[in-house]
């Protein structure tokens, strides 16, 4: 593909060396930066076409005003809030994401929180490497039956939806798109999914309409006790809320990949030395299940985020 040869792309965050070869192969010239700063960044940025990231920094109006010839920004991940979405629009600038190289790996992760919450098997692990032989205690409860609800229903709602196939259990669905539901899950209201879901699980996008939808009052207009699960952006979710819900019993565990408190790298947490009160809570509470925004971090997601975007910046150029 010689045509290429005259696109320039700045790599801004080491990915799988996948996606520097193939793009090489493609005829794209590489080049990585992965330690300047912002500003450094962006006294250069005019010398390329385009720009990979993952979250390194928040590409925003000033950097994109000195990004006068870029064509396309890819982002090898799902979301694509770390961009001013809509200035890059207005300079014709085109937006890739990689939602399908991680969608299976959240919806193993998903199943895998809710499994291990519902039967307590992290608690009844920590028991017994302290010698502590419980059973009763430990009872878990059953997926069959249940009703899981999903807000969200794009690549990775759909992935956990399909895995739930091999359980007799009720999926339903709400999203602000209409007719996305599929053999795997039954598109309803909001009011409905909040009457009859034993489960939620979110699977949205981190926008000024999700910021902190998970709140006292969300919680509390369920009709039943349930268990919720977020494996997608951290400020959907008002912890202290959250937290009153499991101390109440309204929540009956919580499965979190993703917390308030992390930076938009996704590689820190804002907790200062002084952690917040309600982000102790859940670091002590048996019925809640943390990991650190791994759910679409596997060693195959890895490969699959990398030749999703190869294969979507070749489109642009075919």
């Amino acid at each position: 593909m010689s045509n290429n040869k005259n696109i320039k792309i700045l790599h801004l965050d080491s990915n799988h060396p996948l996606l520097w070869k193939r793009l090489e192969e493609a005829g794209f010239v590489n080049e990585y930066d992965y330690t300047s700063t912002k500003e450094e960044v962006a006294a250069k940025i005019h010398n390329y076409q385009g720009i990979i990231i993952r979250s390194r920094f928040k590409i925003d109006q000033l950097f994109l005003d000195k990004a006068t010839n870029l064509q396309f920004i890819a982002r090898v991940g799902a979301g694509l809030e770390s961009i001013d979405c809509e200035y890059a629009k207005t300079k014709k600038i085109e937006l890739l994401a990689a939602p399908e190289g991680n969608r299976n790996a959240v919806g193993e992760h998903t199943i895998a929180m809710l499994l291990s919450l519902m039967n307590k098997l992290n608690r009844a692990d920590t028991m017994v490497r302290k010698g502590q032989w419980v059973r009763e205690g430990n009872r878990g409860c059953e997926l069959e039956g249940k009703t899981i609800g999903i807000i969200g229903y794009g690549n990775m709602g759909k992935s956990f939806a399909k895995k739930l196939r091999g359980f007799d259990v009720e999926v339903l669905c709400y999203d602000i798109q209409e007719n996305v539901g599929d053999e795997n899950a039954i598109q309803v209201t909001l009011a409905t999914l909040k009457q009859k879901a034993d489960v939620l699980s979110l699977h949205l996008p981190w926008t000024p309409e999700t910021d902190k939808l998970v709140d006292l009052n969300f919680i509390h207009s369920f009709v039943k006790e349930f268990w919720v699960l977020n494996t997608s952006r951290g400020k959907n979710v008002v912890t202290d809320d959250l937290v009153n819900g499991l101390k109440s019993g309204k929540i009956l565990g919580a499965g979190l990949d993703v917390l308030e408190y992390e930076e938009l790298s996704f590689e820190n947490l804002f907790v200062d030395a002084e952690k917040p009160v309600a982000f102790e809570y859940l670091l002590n509470a048996e019925n809640v299940l943390l990991t650190p925004h791994i759910a679409g971090w596997t060693y195959e997601s890895h490969e699959k985020l990398a030749q999703t975007i190869v294969d979507k910046i070749k489109m642009i150029y075919e």
